[in-house]
């Protein structure tokens, strides 16, 4: 992504001439300059912090104006102050610098949820459950998410000393940590799920994405793996040149006067036209693929799955993906802040464009529409689910019919966890999390010492037993949550494999978690019964 910088008042600038532009009010500003709206608000803002009745805070009221002027655009313009802007970049190179650990804050206080393996919290010897107590000799109780991050973060080969108070342990623990790289992956894990089905899951499409997607692919080859479960549901997108990557690792490059493209973007200035097409060669090209998908699967995700429908390459399975086909380059300000504008649309390789519309739409409606979505569950490889639809048709290489303009929608619709209210009240209010954290303040570390590193013997071995399910039961009845009881029993499966799975990634993080989950997950179940019709639409029979 170029990085340009402009002064915060040519950027204003810039967004009143695109506001009164998409608004259509020309006339209203008749013989007005680019430069009489700024200096219109700055005599606004000038007058504002020199007479209002109470003093005024200006850099708040310069962001709440950029702020204004981007929600008369589209949903996805935005402004991201200094902090958030570095938040944010941090996660997308895949990488920051800190003490390397996940937490969550419980009544006031910071719970050590997973350490990153390798990272210098990890070699030290702080563990899951711990509790953050002090940050360099001052006390930490009651910080928020923000100040954590700013307590904890900094440059590598700097130093910060924290008091942990571990459950099983009496006396506090002093350590003092030197922060480190820590990377952010961007594939959560790579597992074989058969004896020759590979699960590959990617949370967004960051700079290491690629890397990460051809190391995983590497290693699972090497065990065996002749299909592929590549899961994207829940990714919200990312680097549109990674998403390119990723899909022309199962497309080839078609023919010289046929080439295989991959998407392509159209925008109102044409130097912000462009198309991505894929090559041949890579190892994968023949490798039986199916792409889970949800309603949260946007942007970047869009674009791979979208590719690989119009393609015939692989079989889409989950629920239609949110509908997010705009580009945003992002321009950096001078005061650290961001500014990410939409240049561009984009488009599959039939012509579909995937954005949904937005036009006179409220932001938060505009974003609900997608999780209120009422779709059929079951087969749709000629998508006749959406025969009485409006949105415009197109095809697949293979003639199937396709709709633009609402995400994609998939092969075969699955709906999530047909979940009761019970078991959603339980999961919304964190109990599970906050149950697993009061269970390991007794029981970790005689597991630890039962099963150290094994997960295998872990999943074999330990079960949650009735006695579990009480006490979890009594826990769950004193947070004041409306049991029924028959959905309580409907939920009970569910339950006590994500409570095991809960117990699970507090030691073996991601490689703990999804093995067990997977194993009551509709959607994936559904994909594995579904390779033979990937095969047969990719012609790999």
């Amino acid at each position: 992504m170029k990085k340009i910088q402009f002064s915060l008042w040519t950027v204003i600038g810039l967004m009143v001439v695109s506001i009164f532009a998409g608004m259509g009010i020309n006339q209203l500003v008749s013989g007005d300059t680019m430069y009489d709206q700024i200096n219109k608000f700055k005599e606004v803002l000038s007058l504002t912090e020199k007479y209002y009745i109470e003093q005024v805070d200006t850099p708040k009221l310069t962001e709440a104006a950029v702020n204004g002027l981007l929600d008369k655009l589209d949903p996805h313009s935005a402004y991201f102050p200094p902090v958030a802007f570095q938040q944010a970049s941090e996660e997308f190179k895949g990488k920051f610098e800190g003490i390397g650990v996940a937490f969550r804050i419980f009544n006031d206080t910071i719970i050590v949820m997973e350490t990153f393996g390798g990272g210098p919290s990890a070699r030290l010897g702080i563990l899951s459950n711990d509790r953050i107590v002090k940050i360099n000799d001052t006390s930490a109780i009651g910080y928020t998410n923000n100040k954590v991050l700013q307590s904890l973060r900094g440059p590598k080969g700097s130093k910060v000393r924290v008091t942990i108070a571990r459950p099983e342990v009496k006396e506090p623990l002093d350590f003092e940590i030197i922060r480190d790289e820590i990377s952010i992956n961007s594939v959560d894990i790579a597992v074989m799920v058969g004896e020759d089905v590979g699960y590959i899951s990617v949370n967004k499409f960051a700079e290491p994405t690629h890397r990460e997607m051809g190391a995983a692919l590497t290693k699972l080859k090497s065990q065996g793996m002749k299909k592929l479960v590549l899961d994207l549901r829940f990714n919200p997108g990312g680097y549109l040149e990674e998403a390119v990557q990723m899909a022309d690792l199962f497309l080839d490059g078609g023919t010289k006067e046929a080439p295989h493209k991959i998407v392509y973007q159209k925008g109102r200035k044409p130097e912000f036209d462009e198309s991505y097409f894929a090559k041949s060669g890579e190892p994968y090209e023949n490798l039986p693929l199916i792409i889970l998908t949800s309603n949260a699967s946007a942007s970047a995700s869009e674009i791979v799955a979208g590719a690989m429908q119009d393609w015939d390459r692989g079989l889409i399975v989950g629920e239609t993906t949110f509908g997010k086909g705009l580009v945003q380059r992002q321009w950096k300000l001078s005061d650290g802040s961001a500014l990410r504008l939409t240049i561009a649309r984009y488009y599959t390789p039939s012509g579909r464009l995937i954005q949904r519309s937005y036009e006179g739409k409220e932001k938060g409606a505009y974003n609900r529409e997608a999780f209120e979505r009422k779709e059929s569950e079951g087969e749709n490889i000629d998508h006749k689910a959406e025969g009485d639809s409006s949105r415009p048709v197109f095809h697949t290489q293979s003639g199937r019919v396709v709709y633009g303009g609402g995400g994609i929608t998939p092969d075969y619709v699955v709906k999530n966890h047909n979940l009761t209210p019970t078991a959603l009240a339980i999961l919304r209010r964190d109990l599970l999390n906050q149950f697993v954290i009061a269970y390991l303040d007794g029981a970790g570390q005689k597991l630890r010492s039962e099963y150290g590193k094994d997960f295998k013997l872990f999943n074999k071995s330990f079960s949650i037993d009735d006695d579990m399910m009480k006490r979890f039961r009594s826990f769950v009845e004193k947070k004041e949550v409306k049991i029924d009881e028959k959905e309580y029993q409907e939920s009970l499966p569910y339950l006590k494999i994500r409570l095991k799975a809960t117990i699970s990634r507090s030691f073996w993080g991601n490689e703990g978690w999804y093995p067990l989950m997977l194993t009551v997950d509709n959607q994936f179940k559904k994909a594995i019964e579904l390779f033979p019709e990937a095969a047969k639409i990719a012609r790999l029979n």
